[in-house]
């Protein structure tokens, strides 16, 4: 095993003078099979093509595009594991100080819009050359879409970036098909049929006779937010692998054409893939600027599935990694972890086995298997379905096997579970103590998001009763096992649909229940979503009803303020928001008020001394 060639050292040292493919990547360089372009580049290397990586080149020079040469084949392009954006800037704009996918952490390493600058760089050096994109940034933004950054609707990535074709999703499925055709000659600018993937054309002729669905142009939703939300509505219900129609979207003399979304992988097929030769590390180049952060989290754990059918509204992997749930073999699983165990740094601890949502480890259905997801319908909003197929007993037997892997002494659970799936369990107990008992160090994580049912609508999560039986499931169960954990709820402010008395609603139960949270974030507009959707054209695009945006940024900074009423740092911002919202009932100094009357009403600025609170992540009651 090696690293791949990032420079022409290393591809004499291989014996290459020239490589077929060269993968630009926003993100420092790290074969684990958690970063995309180590699977991506370890696949195609594996079908017997010679490909380099050039990592974070600097976008103020072209010539950094050309270290490697140019490529026989094509370019491939990707902003990395993360949205450059969303890498680059907070939910309210503010420029983030940290960058966990560049070494030392060090912010400045890729450019805004990372995607469409590093195709610029390689159509000036190297002009009408092949290129593929790809990536999370590229695949939420293959058809006209909201930017929250400018506060403008854009054209789909293809159209500024000038690529050939965009790969969206994971990228295996497209791949297996296009590179035994590469193989034999095809061109890659007339590969137009391979599911899983955009092109721009000229016309569409040569879909006549096939079934596609032509929605409003770019031009007509960058000017009407109800041909918004209908395109958009119409993009979401056709992300089906199995009934999914072609969809065509004009950019004026130009059309963007979607073919379906890929077929899941099968279990073979995900096995493959995690069982590359990765060097599961980031490049030695790294080590002198202190390496890359991101890596630290995944290094010891494990993907076991991807997919998920949760179905959270602000959510953008329903765009990406889809409703159908892809999953690994004990076998490879267990090997995997195997091989971890023999790292030196390894301590005995498996941080995490799981996806996007850990207990969502088989299909929600056995029907997903053959016509996918359902179009007009979710699999646990607003009522779970009466097909859904709710059993973790191999979920929790593969862990069982894990923890008895020599060298394994913890095997915990980080990605995050639906408590509301694990309730639906009839041996939900059971499984429930098991969680308690082996794979949670001290806090478990889950994300309510919210309190208020009004809130938890248009997110697309269950009513707050739910997540209340849960946690008093949680706490008598360890009460029972004789434990003392805790539960980490991840909560969410301004998102579409909350209004000034639901923030409020949120405050007064984290006091009568003596939490200070954490984990907090503001609702982040990222395309591919339906609450992005909902925030820019403050309209449901299913049904086109009217939905309230907090918008402004005062009114934001309130509801975020809430969340942490104790603060004396947001005394103003919520004792402005209780008047706004004549809820003076919680100004006091009693046990149920949120926060003291201002000086000039006969009290102090400093928070009451009922409402200091220690901060501490575990502050539930049980």
């Amino acid at each position: 095993m090696a690293f791949l060639p990032i420079c022409k050292e290393d591809m004499k040292k291989r014996g290459w003078d020239e490589l077929d493919f060269v993968f630009v990547c926003g993100d420092a360089y790290v074969d684990h099979p958690s970063f995309g372009h180590a699977i991506i580049s370890r696949i195609i290397e594996d079908y017997g093509f010679r490909i380099g990586i050039i990592p974070q080149p600097d976008w103020r020079d072209s010539k950094s595009i050309t270290v490697l040469g140019r490529p026989r084949i094509a370019f491939l392009v990707s902003a990395g594991n993360l949205d450059s954006m969303v890498a680059h800037y907070t939910s309210f704009k503010k420029p983030r100080t940290q960058d966990y996918y560049s070494p030392g952490m060090k912010m400045g390493k890729r450019p805004n819009r990372a995607t469409i600058v590093y195709c610029n760089l390689i159509r000036k050096e190297y002009g009408d050359i092949p290129i593929i994109i790809g990536g999370i940034e590229a695949s939420l933004r293959r058809f006209a879409h909201y930017d929250y950054w400018s506060d403008k609707v854009r054209a789909s990535i293809l159209i500024d970036s000038s690529a050939d074709l965009l790969i969206y999703g994971m990228g295996e499925k497209p791949l297996f098909e296009i590179l035994p055709r590469l193989k034999k000659g095809e061109n890659i600018k007339e590969i137009r049929d391979v599911q899983g993937t955009c092109y721009v054309a000229k016309d569409i002729q040569h879909l006549e006779g096939k079934d596609y669905i032509i929605i409003d142009s770019y031009e007509k939703v960058k000017e009407d937010k109800v041909a918004y939300a209908r395109a958009f509505a119409i993009q979401y219900r056709e992300q089906n692998p199995y009934t999914g129609k072609i969809i065509v979207q004009p950019h004026k003399n130009l059309y963007v054409v979607q073919n379906p979304p890929a077929k899941p992988l099968t279990v073979e097929e995900m096995d493959y893939v995690y069982s590359l030769p990765y060097e599961r590390n980031y490049h030695p180049i790294y080590e002198k600027e202190g390496g890359i952060k991101a890596l630290e989290e995944v290094k010891f754990s494990i993907v076991s599935h991807r997919g998920c059918f949760g179905g959270c509204n602000f959510c953008a992997l329903h765009f990406h990694q889809g409703r159908i749930i892809q999953k690994r073999s004990h076998k490879s699983i267990l090997e995997e972890v195997k091989k971890l165990t023999k790292f030196p740094d390894f301590k005995g601890y498996i941080h995490d086995v799981g996806g996007p949502t850990a207990n969502f480890r088989n299909p929600a259905c056995s029907l997903q298997l053959e016509r996918g997801a359902c179009k007009n319908r979710q699999c646990l909003f607003p009522q779970p379905c009466k097909n859904l197929e709710v059993d973790h007993s191999e979920y929790f037997e593969l862990l069982e096997k894990i923890r008895k892997i020599k060298g394994v002494k913890k095997v915990f659970i980080r990605s995050g579970i639906r408590y509301d799936y694990l309730l639906l369990d009839k041996n939900y107990r059971k499984f429930l103590e098991k969680l308690c008992m082996h794979h949670i160090s001290g806090q478990l994580k889950i994300a309510p998001e919210h309190i208020s049912n009004n809130v938890l609508k248009y997110m697309g999560k269950p009513p707050k009763e739910v997540y209340e039986k849960f946690v008093k499931e949680y706490f008598e169960t360890n009460k029972r096992l004789n434990k003392k954990q805790y539960i980490i709820p991840y909560l969410m402010s301004g998102h579409p649909g909350t209004k000034l008395e639901d923030a409020i609603e949120l405050a007064v139960f984290l006091k009568r229940n003596g939490f200070v949270p954490e984990q907090v974030q503001d609702f982040y507009p990222t395309p591919g979503t339906v609450s992005t959707t909902m925030y820019y054209t403050e309209l449901d695009p299913f049904t086109l009803e009217k939905v309230y945006v907090p918008k402004t940024l005062k009114e934001k900074m309130m509801q975020r303020a809430l969340l942490h009423f104790h603060n004396p740092k947001n005394y103003d911002l919520v004792y402005e928001a209780l008047k706004i919202a004549k809820r003076e009932d919680l100004i006091g100094y009693g046990k149920d008020h949120l926060i003291p009357p201002k000086p000039k009403d006969g009290g102090n600025k400093s928070v009451s001394k009922d409402n200091r609170r220690k901060k501490n992540s575990a502050g539930n009651k049980k």
